[in-house]
């Protein structure tokens, strides 16, 4: 009932603005309820009041910096959060083009629909009361226009009156509170505020509506390209993923199909594996067989001959007997199986391409043999203190071919002679070839030994001594070229040899036994510029000899 009262309120106050009647009622779009009353809300959907006192009971107060009593509610159409005036949803504007929407009913009976208009009095029409305004004789001087276009039809035209004063027209519009006002207004609540008649202003705002609309617009073309961009991208999205899936499902039969052929392949590689490994066995029993029945054709004829025999029948048979048994005896044979069981599948290991793809997973019958592994390396045995050197192992298997894969576990110790505190520390690092670099960095010089393990057992070379010498030395000495010239170009100069140079001169021609005979470095000797100083001989005779000039 409450409700009821309301909405004819509304109804009343929305007559009140248009200043008459429709033939049909507005019907809310929320809850589809005919309301004469629509408020529109800042998002610009309109709703009926019984709706929005609704909304704004399940509303919440609003944030900070807005008036106290104002309520923030969802729009129930667009979900945009909006905020209700601190008066309440009275003060919401009045949907006026929804209510323009709607057919004029006609002013005087209120009963039929308006299709013409009084252009004295203003008055919408319907036949019946337009015959009757033209028979009454204070009304028959009335010009009746024909309500023929939609905007005639509608409320559009009609005058509107003040909520708050119902029988004053709004014609005029104050400026500070932005909204239109009737004469009582001006002279009550907007007392001392500027104002202008609408008609005098409605085209400034009307300009400033325009240019926003037009902004808008353009935002609105500008958003449809861009939705339109979106959905070519989405239909281009599409597009491609079909075009990757069928890439990818492609992909996965040709690698499914490579990788059976792989699976396949592996199969009759370790059949072909299984059957050389089980001929061999079969090969090494055959030959053991026969090697056991000739030994023992050989013991029992010799038991027999032994036990049965004569002493001249022994005699007799003795040497063929003797030769029978040394040569059966002399047979080599294995104690153990000539292969092995070790067959091993590696899935990480790389086994070339299939059908054009890479595929994984090897068989590995391969066995490292340390007594076949070796080392190499330029100054295997000869380091240089703190300079980092090293050395390579080579892994192979037992018939000595390399490993050609890692994963090996090989241990190096390098430990000082003398000193039983002082190791160093190696580096290895697994080629994945079957090969490892062992690098290394000692600090005190001395003999080192080096222990190289693969499994636990020594490889080839291993244990082995390592020098490890001192730093490099630099000459302390003079680099020369003749005796001569060592000595300044003395004439006087003598070498300790005794010899003379061709033209007269004491100094030496290089022609002696012992003497460098070349450029070389007058403390020890060496030829090479720039070489390591090896320091004084300690044969004093060799000092002698090695002395460049004594004057």
């Amino acid at each position: 009932e409450q409700e009821k009262r309301q909405y004819e309120e509304d109804s009343v106050s929305s007559k009140s603005w248009r200043g008459g009647g429709m033939s049909s009622a507005w019907r809310c779009p929320a809850c589809a309820e005919p309301c004469a009353a629509p408020r529109l809300l800042p998002c610009l959907h309109s709703l009926c009041a019984p709706c929005l006192r609704r909304l704004g009971a399940l509303g919440e107060p609003a944030r900070a910096g807005t008036a106290a009593a104002a309520i923030t509610v969802l729009c129930p159409l667009c979900d945009a959060e909006v905020s209700l005036p601190p008066g309440g949803v009275g003060q919401l504007p009045p949907d006026y083009v929804e209510l323009g929407r709607g057919r004029l009913g006609c002013d005087l009976c209120a009963e039929g629909a308006a299709v013409g208009r009084c252009q004295t009095c203003g008055a919408a029409l319907c036949p019946f009361c337009r015959q009757a305004h033209r028979r009454q004789k204070k009304t028959a001087s009335h010009a009746v226009t024909e309500l023929e276009s939609s905007k005639d039809c509608s409320q559009a035209g009609r005058p509107l009156f003040c909520p708050s004063h119902p029988s004053e027209e709004l014609r005029l519009f104050c400026e500070q509170c932005d909204q239109p006002v009737c004469r009582d207004c001006v002279v009550d609540r907007h007392r001392q505020h500027p104002y202008d008649l609408a008609s005098n202003v409605v085209h400034r705002h009307g300009d400033s509506l325009r240019m926003l609309l037009e902004s808008t617009q353009q935002r609105v073309s500008t958003l449809e390209g861009v939705l339109s961009q979106i959905d070519g991208m989405g239909s281009a999205v599409r597009v491609r993923a079909e075009a990757v899936a069928t890439e990818i499902c492609l992909f996965a039969s040709g690698y499914v199909k490579a990788i059976e052929e792989h699976r396949d392949r592996l199969l009759k590689q370790l059949e072909d594996l299984k059957v050389q490994k089980e001929n061999l066995l079969q090969l090494q029993k055959a030959q053991l067989q026969q090697l056991l029945l000739d030994m023992r054709t050989g013991v029992e004829f010799t038991e027999r001959l032994l036990t049965s025999g004569s002493d001249l029948e022994i005699l007799i048979t003795k040497g063929v007997v003797a030769s029978r048994l040394a040569k059966l005896n002399s047979v080599a044979y294995s104690t153990r199986p000539s292969v092995d069981d070790n067959i091993q599948f590696s899935p990480q290991e790389r086994a070339g391409q299939c059908c054009g793809y890479e595929v994984y997973g090897a068989i590995l019958n391969k066995v490292v043999d340390p007594a076949k592994c070796t080392l190499h390396g330029e100054d295997l045995c000869i380091a240089r203190q703190n300079e980092l050197t090293g050395f390579t192992l080579l892994c192979n298997d037992t018939t000595g071919e390399q490993m050609g894969r890692g994963g090996e576990s090989v241990r190096v110790t390098i430990t000082h002679k003398d000193k039983k505190d002082c190791a160093v520390k190696p580096t290895v690092c697994d080629n994945g070839d079957g090969t490892y670099h062992v690098s290394y960095s000692p600090e005190e010089p001395g003999l080192y030994a080096v222990c190289v393990c693969v499994k636990g057992q020594h490889v080839q070379g291993s244990p082995f001594t390592l020098t490890v010498k001192n730093k490099f030395r630099k000459h302390p000495g003079v680099f020369h070229c003749c005796t001569f010239c060592s000595s300044g170009g003395q004439k006087a100069a003598r070498c300790a040899c005794g010899g003379t140079m061709p033209g007269g001169y004491q100094g030496c021609g290089h022609g002696h036994k012992g003497h460098p005979g070349c450029p070389h470095w007058s403390c020890c000797g060496q030829v090479t510029k720039s070489s390591e100083c090896l320091g004084p001989p300690n044969d004093s005779s060799q000092r002698s000899l090695l002395r460049t000039v004594a004057l």
